[in-house]
């Protein structure tokens, strides 16, 4: 059963202060709809612990983001200093620490903060070529009917 914050200090202060028990919580508030089993379970981690709130660290850890496969994934998709076009593609970073795609995305764009564009090639202009488009885009503006 999921609780409120309100809910888990006002159990908290009736069971320290009053010695509410399960039972007389759930008889109390039944508007609640408080499950006698979470109750048991929210007394006992005060009992056991003397707080409510969550352990630290009693997530699901982070297998894949510690911070060595970070400083790796760091260290392959950026070029080095002074080699250019020494980076590597999600793909190759994925095969070479061995750890999965998706977590390689994640640590770029989570944790470093980084944008992955995959280059395009285009046309590059020359000069001439501006002052060609210049001159024919004006020769166009002349022409349009009004």
């Amino acid at each position: 059963m999921v609780f409120s914050d309100e809910d888990k200090v006002l159990i908290k202060n009736l069971y320290l202060l009053k010695n509410y028990g399960p039972a007389k919580l759930m008889s109390e508030f039944p508007e609640k709809n408080w499950n006698r089993r979470g109750l048991e379970n929210l007394l006992k981690k005060l009992r056991e612990t003397g707080t409510i709130d969550r352990k630290k660290g009693s997530g699901r850890p982070r297998s894949a983001c510690t911070e060595d496969n970070m400083s790796s994934v760091e260290e392959l998709i950026l070029s080095q200093e002074g080699q250019p076009q020494t980076h590597r593609s999600i793909c190759q970073i994925s095969r070479e620490i061995g750890i999965l795609k998706s977590s390689v995305l994640r640590i770029i764009h989570d944790d470093l903060r980084l944008k992955c564009v995959k280059k395009r090639r285009a046309q590059e202009l020359t000069p001439s070529d501006r002052a060609v488009r210049l001159q024919r885009a004006k020769k166009t503006a002349e022409y349009v009917p009004r």
